[in-house]
């Protein structure tokens, strides 16, 4: 009886070492995919203005400026 009680607490402990794995692997994946949004939403917010001061330089008037 001390066996299987053994057996099954290992068991456990076993399981929630796994779900802790999984748990810590699922966060730093989440947190990488946090950082690569952050990235890309910088990087597009700068080409967005990049492309205003192009148009801009090239004096297209753009719907709802016009004189």
């Amino acid at each position: 009886m001390a066996d299987a009680l053994s057996s099954a607490t290992d068991r456990i402990e076993d399981a929630i070492a796994r779900i802790e794995a999984a748990t810590a692997a699922r966060t730093r994946a989440n947190n990488a995919l946090v950082r690569r949004h952050e990235t890309l939403r910088s990087r597009m917010a700068e080409a967005i203005a990049a492309l205003d001061d192009v148009i801009a330089q090239a004096g297209v008037i753009t719907p709802g400026e016009e004189d």
